[in-house]
């Protein structure tokens, strides 16, 4: 693992909206709500709506982070549900489609069994536990997609009084890299991967990591734009993801 030293240049929050939403994106092509847009489709700008007036650019640049990051965790669900089916079984719903709704909504975590009260790393823990008998895909999505939230200050929009912690977006995207190294490693006493995404011998669908990355680099990106509006520095960590604990947020 690595520090911010080794992230793409990050442009200076002086240069404005346009210039940090450039440096957010950089090199990240983005998920539409349903689904991925093709490799020439342009970029739209989200529709203005009159609460803007009272946000700040780094504001907007947070509540498209978020929005994003969530797009690209629904397509991972989508994908993880794909690659086993006897999770679904697990969820108490007949379909994907009902499974991921739900998954999404406040709330969630009622709706699937044996994950109540738990998230972020809490839930993550629980996908990797030989004891859960509860749908593992569930509670890997969830708990990511809580500590997500947490990372931004348990909100999902953003205002002008609102405050981001750069510190702990870094260690969002930290905590991120973790629990994709956990999803590819952890097995179970017979050996089992206990999430199946990509696989060793290069079968499976290696997209998988291409969410991964771009997951962690949005956090690292908007940790480093946070860190520039704000004056704030960056405690960077270099540890192995192997033994490394997820980081509080």
């Amino acid at each position: 693992m690595t520090g911010s030293d080794n992230h793409p240049r990050v442009l200076p929050v002086r240069n404005g909206f346009a210039g940090m939403l450039a440096a957010l994106l950089l090199g990240t092509p983005l998920l539409g709500c349903e689904s991925a847009p093709g490799r020439d489709t342009p970029v739209r700008p989200r529709a203005f709506a009159i609460d803007n007036i009272a946000k700040a650019d780094v504001d907007m640049v947070a509540e498209i982070n978020v929005q994003h990051s969530m797009d690209y965790l629904r397509e991972l669900a989508r994908k993880l549900y794909v690659r086993n089916p006897n999770q679904l079984l697990r969820s108490g719903f007949t379909t994907r489609e009902q499974a991921l709704k739900v998954l999404f909504q406040q709330g969630a975590a009622a709706r699937f069994t044996g994950l109540q009260g738990s998230r972020s790393s809490t839930a993550i823990a629980l996908a990797f536990d030989e004891r859960y008998v509860g749908d593992r895909v569930a509670a890997y999505i969830y708990g990511l997609s809580t500590m997500l939230i947490d990372g931004y200050g348990g909100k999902s929009t953003f205002y002008i009084s609102d405050t981001l912690d750069p510190q702990k977006l870094y260690y969002l995207a930290r905590n991120i890299e973790i629990a994709f190294w956990k999803l590819g490693h952890d097995r179970n006493g017979k050996g089992e991967l206990y999430l199946l995404s990509n696989s060793l011998d290069g079968s499976g669908d290696l997209s998988f990591e291409r969410i991964a990355g771009k997951l962690i680099g949005l956090q690292d990106h908007m940790a480093q734009v946070v860190a520039d509006s704000s004056n704030r520095q960056i405690k960077n960590v270099i540890q192995g993801v192997a033994s490394a604990v997820f980081f509080p947020i």
